[in-house]
């Protein structure tokens, strides 16, 4: 598959997710900052798992880990993000600064699931 056909593959899919936290009450400007945040954990989880080149993006001692993420369900799975976006928040670095007031806006755990699967 070529690049642009994966990057609208990727879009298309981005845009269903927009709709589903629409559908579910959650504004634009929330459903936008939610999916980003998704999207930062799942692209560090797959360039520390790289295994001809990892990259540590996440500091290794707040033990974030996407597999352990898409495991979870229900309010399990809500703490465990909350715990990530409040723990990313006390960083010192940018990423501290990006993630300092990042609270989880998706209210139903089963959406949070589906979004993370």
């Amino acid at each position: 598959m070529s690049n642009t056909a994966e990057l609208r593959r990727l879009v298309d899919k981005l845009w269903s997710y927009c709709d589903v936290l629409r559908d579910a009450g959650v504004s634009a400007i929330d459903y936008v900052e939610q999916l980003s945040f998704l999207l930062f954990l799942k692209m560090a989880d797959e360039r520390q798992q790289n295994f001809l080149n990892p990259v540590q993006i996440l500091p290794a001692g707040l033990d974030i880990s996407w597999d352990r993420l898409a495991q979870l369900d229900g309010i399990a799975l809500e703490e465990e993000y909350r715990r990530i976006l409040s723990e990313l928040g006390k960083e010192t670095t940018n990423l501290g600064v990006i993630f300092r007031k990042a609270q989880n806006r998706i209210q139903e755990p089963a959406l949070l699931r589906k979004l993370v699967v």
